[in-house]
């Protein structure tokens, strides 16, 4: 299945889907009005190989959590990655068995290899 996480109030994600021009096999999912399940963060913890991969250490609750000087571990990052929405890093797109995280160009263009 192809798919795409990501925050539509998010210019970043916003401008990301328009560069990859996907096509309409794929399903969009807007994590802050459809909250990832259990489930879904388990598939993406398979394709990606750990929570951490796709917990993002850029979250503004990330620092007013004051989580960088914890020792958190997987169970951790995928406790709050369910818990709010902007603990993944976006877009989190999914294009068969491969998953690709996070806005860097490098990610972005690995996608578009992939389209």
């Amino acid at each position: 299945m192809n798919k795409v996480y990501y925050l539509k109030t998010c210019n970043t994600c916003m401008r990301i889907l328009k560069e990859l021009n996907l096509s309409s096999d794929f399903v969009l999912q807007d994590i802050k009005e459809n909250p990832l399940t259990v489930k879904q963060v388990e598939e993406l913890h398979k394709l990606s190989g750990s929570y951490e991969a796709l917990f993002s250490k850029r979250a503004k609750l990330y620092k007013e959590m004051d989580l960088k000087n914890a020792n958190l571990q997987e169970r951790d990052y995928k406790h709050y990655i369910l818990e709010h929405y902007t603990f993944l890093q976006r877009p989190v797109i999914v294009i068969g068995n491969s998953i690709f995280i996070g806005n860097s160009k490098k990610v972005v263009e690995a996608a578009k290899q992939m389209l």
